[in-house]
């Protein structure tokens, strides 16, 4: 919860900028440890979520790995003191540069969605005199109940190897010599907060072991994604992700076999509470139905309500008046640069300094310069 002190604190910092709590994010990271060494799981943090250099060390610290989906992204992990046995490389449209950054870093393993990719692999390794590991990304076709632009566990979604694919990908891998298959990869979603879900990726990643184990073959790892969500709507109630119950789950209905190692790649749940997005208040202009208050933050700052229709709590830092309601938009020029409609919040008036909370995912890292705006300071407390 934000404080005069915070605010005064950053009062001379032009805004809109983005505000990290580390203190936060070090209570997450030591909730998040307890927990998953309870079982020994081993985290990856994925760097999509935020890539900034205070915040990848601080998360360093606490011996999590990291998640990657490009080259530049391996290339930061490794920047930052990332050990490069703990870094595994998704995504579905890897490029040859790509790939070859992975194999001159001799990362843990590419997470690999098709025979295409895994060939192309295989032909890049070769070249190296190297052998590369990798997962197999299986699509499980469970429903994550979540935004449709963030759901990639469907047989409809471009993400993984569909299960009538694998006899095919099974026999084709007999024939590359430079590819060692180690895991088996499933991720089904982001800000998934029912965790039925994740009981449900659990029995079908059991059945697609005992397809894998009725054909003889074993892995070493399983790597079960992330999609933790996190609560936007009440930060401050629920600031820590809810992972004693999380990792419980999947400790209760997920089968391993002996000495299989079980990974998790989470962002959101791990960045999203500590960061804000600071702005002022440039003009209140009357409407018809509500006012709106027309801040100096747009969706160059935070694209998520307008991609995916998102929420996030959003407070009048500067006024205690009697609530009124506002359509809080930002200056950019689309209808859709709107952080929320019909928001009740204190009489709001210029100048006010407005917070748009659990901004620490996906806020600074998807920023743009979109209207020639210019990219913003970041601040820490």
């Amino acid at each position: 919860m934000f404080t005069p002190e915070i605010i005064t604190k950053f009062s001379n910092t032009p805004t809109p900028f983005y505000h990290y709590d580390l203190n936060v994010l070090e209570q997450t990271l030591k909730a998040l440890k307890s927990e998953a060494n309870k079982y020994d799981y081993h985290v990856h943090y994925a760097l999509k979520a935020n890539s900034n250099n205070i915040i990848l060390n601080a998360i360093k610290q606490f011996g999590l790995g990291a998640d990657c989906v490009s080259g530049n992204e391996i290339l930061k992990a490794v920047e930052c003191g990332y050990n490069n046995t703990s870094i595994a490389f998704a995504g579905l449209g890897k490029s040859d540069q790509e790939i070859n950054i992975g194999l001159d870093h001799n990362i843990f393993c590419f997470n690999c969605e098709s025979l295409p990719e895994i060939e192309v692999i295989n032909e890049l390794a070769a070249n190296k005199n190297k052998v590369a590991n990798i997962a197999l990304r299986i699509n499980p076709n469970v429903n994550a109940k979540t935004h449709h632009y963030i759901t990639t566990g469907l047989e409809e979604n471009k993400f993984g190897i569909n299960m009538w694919e694998l006899e095919n990908v099974i026999e084709a891998l007999k024939s590359f010599n430079n590819i060692k298959l180690i895991g088996l990869h499933f991720h089904i979603g982001s800000q998934i907060t029912d965790l039925s879900v994740f009981k449900g990726l659990c029995i079908r990643v059991n059945e697609i072991q005992d397809w894998f184990i009725s054909r003889n073959i074993i892995v070493e790892h399983i790597n079960v994604g992330g999609g933790l969500g996190v609560d936007y709507e009440n930060p401050d109630e629920n600031l820590i992700p809810d992972f004693k119950n999380y990792f419980g789950l999947f400790n209760q209905f997920l089968t391993l076999q002996p000495s299989q190692q079980l990974h998790f790649e989470l962002g959101r749940a791990i960045v999203a509470q500590c960061g804000n997005l600071i702005s002022k208040v440039l003009y209140i202009k009357n409407g018809v139905n509500t006012n709106f208050s027309i801040i100096d933050a747009g969706m160059t700052e935070l694209l998520r309500p307008a991609l995916y229709q998102a929420t996030h709590k959003i407070e009048n830092l500067s006024s205690s008046a009697p609530t009124q309601k506002y359509d809080v938009v930002g200056p950019v020029c689309e209808s859709s640069d709107c952080f929320g409609k019909a928001i009740d919040l204190p009489e709001t008036k210029r100048g006010d300094v407005i917070a748009i909370r659990t901004a620490g995912a996906y806020g600074e890292v998807m920023a743009n310069r979109y209207n020639l705006r210019e990219l913003n300071e970041v601040v820490f407390s």
